[in-house]
């Protein structure tokens, strides 16, 4: 997109997650992609008394998402941390399935609730805003997911847009609970309103 971002300047919720399965002693069944499981190597893995569910693409095949069942299923207090709870998500060939159905489909068939570290997890929004140092009336989110992005971030003060990229849809803008603060055609729009505003 012509951004110039380091790695350590975009906030993701796997250190968050390994910072909550160091902090209770959880040793995790992994349901990522693969390029996420490096982030997860000081954590200990060996005898796993709980499950992590991420955005794993195709590594939500059946017999990965049986095994992860198999595991929390054998718990007596059965722990699955999602990295998010999204429905869904666009790539460049269409719309995909997002961790979030499967997700709740390890909930209903365990019958727990998952703790979710990604968003739209409040905690999520108040981690990124304090490792930015800004507080929330500081800070616009923007993003394509009127539940997760917007939703998430007005839950704990901030303001968001949505643009009309992605996997917006029409209908979102008369979704019953969540509405953005405003609409965007893409993100460069967002950009330059935010700083004629700031300008102002």
């Amino acid at each position: 997109m012509g951004f110039d971002i380091s790695v350590n300047e975009v906030f993701s919720p796997a250190p968050a997650a390994c910072k909550i399965l160091k902090d209770r002693g959880l040793r995790p069944h992994l349901l990522v992609y693969d390029e996420v499981v490096p982030e997860f190597a000081d954590v200990d893995k060996s005898n796993p008394n709980c499950v992590v569910v991420g955005d794993a693409a195709d590594n939500f095949s059946y017999k990965n998402v049986n095994e992860a069942f198999r595991v929390l299923i054998g718990l007596e207090k059965p722990v699955l941390i999602s990295l998010g709870r999204g429905r869904y998500y666009k790539e460049t060939d269409g719309l995909k399935l997002d961790v979030g159905v499967y997700m709740k489909a390890l909930e209903y068939a365990c019958d727990i609730e998952a703790e979710v570290v990604g968003k739209p997890a409040k905690m999520f929004f108040q981690s990124a805003l304090a490792d930015m140092g800004v507080e929330p009336h500081q800070a616009i989110m923007i993003g394509d997911d009127l539940v997760n992005d917007v939703g998430g971030a007005q839950q704990c003060g901030m303001k968001a847009l949505q643009v009309r990229t992605g996997k917006y849809r029409p209908n979102d803008e008369k979704h019953p609970t969540v509405k953005a603060d405003g609409y965007v055609n893409n993100l460069a729009e967002a950009v330059d309103g935010i700083l004629k505003h700031l300008g102002e």
